[in-house]
């Protein structure tokens, strides 16, 4: 055997959500919609619940607009064409929150597949309370508010580094430079975390672990941009720098999930 260092030794494993790619599933099928209210979309349960295309399920909904009164119909929303699919029209999607999913229930077909899929998204829908209201507990103690607030300041020192390191692009010839303020905040997010949800502030739902993670993570990328404006690097190898650094503080914690769910679901090829 080799006495060269095996790649990947000393790592922690990867997060065991990081199998979903294998096995070609959408993990959690109910979601936060705006980082607010839990909701599940028509697009990833209409076959599953026995329809042939995404318009026939649709055709249920729109036949029983009278029975969504006391609930509100489901919000519209509009998405890419679906691929295949001629004239590039975009997708509509019906947006169902708890109540308006169970009404749903109410309507659409029974079938051993469509029975078991309506039980996990009622699990999800119910993981989804129990997560928001441990975080809206987490959120009220004085703990992570301090963590929050020294993350701040922590956040703000980063960004006048970064502005330093914007203006060294730019006199390096860089016509974008103002974009590594967005790059370099997905950079640290991807280093760092598995998130499955859209969030307008993402730091805004980190518990307390992953706030001092990102706070670390923050003082790396000053460190790394702050090194090498005095070695006058090129710009691209500054920032090179500073995500490899990142990775590699990542890469001895493991990414965590945001926001871990109470318990993962069951995996199954069928729903």
């Amino acid at each position: 055997m080799s006495g060269g260092k095996r790649e990947g030794a000393g790592r922690k494993p990867a997060h065991p959500l990081l199998k979903k790619e294998m096995i070609g599933l959408k993990l959690h099928l109910v979601e936060l919609y705006h980082g607010k209210e839990p909701v599940v979309k028509s697009f990833d349960i209409w076959e599953k619940f026995g329809y042939k295309d995404h318009d026939g399920f649709k055709k249920v909904v729109n036949r029983n607009k009278i029975a969504f009164d006391s609930v509100g119909f489901p919000a519209l929303e509009s998405g890419k064409p679906i691929k295949g699919t001629k004239g590039g029209r975009p997708e509509i999607n019906f947006i169902f929150n708890e109540r308006q999913y169970f009404m749903l229930v109410l309507l659409v077909k029974n079938t051993p597949e469509s029975i078991e899929l309506k039980m996990r998204i009622e699990s999800e829908f119910f993981r989804m309370r129990n997560m928001l209201a441990k975080l809206a507990s987490t959120r009220s103690s004085e703990e992570w508010q301090n963590l929050r607030k020294d993350g701040k300041a922590v956040y703000l020192q980063k960004t006048d580094v970064i502005k330093q390191f914007v203006d060294y692009a730019t006199a390096q010839g860089s016509k974008s430079a103002s974009m590594y303020y967005t790059n370099l905040a997905q950079m640290e997010n991807k280093a760092l975390f598995l998130i499955e949800q859209k969030y307008q502030n993402v730091r805004e739902v980190l518990n307390i672990k992953q706030l001092m993670q990102v706070a670390t993570a923050d003082q790396i990328i000053e460190k790394a941009l702050g090194d090498g404006i005095k070695q006058e690097l090129p710009y691209k190898e500054i920032y090179a720098l500073a995500k490899d650094r990142v990775i590699q503080f990542s890469e001895i914690l493991g990414k965590s999930l945001v926001i871990e769910m109470l318990e993962t679901p069951r995996l199954s090829h069928d729903v």
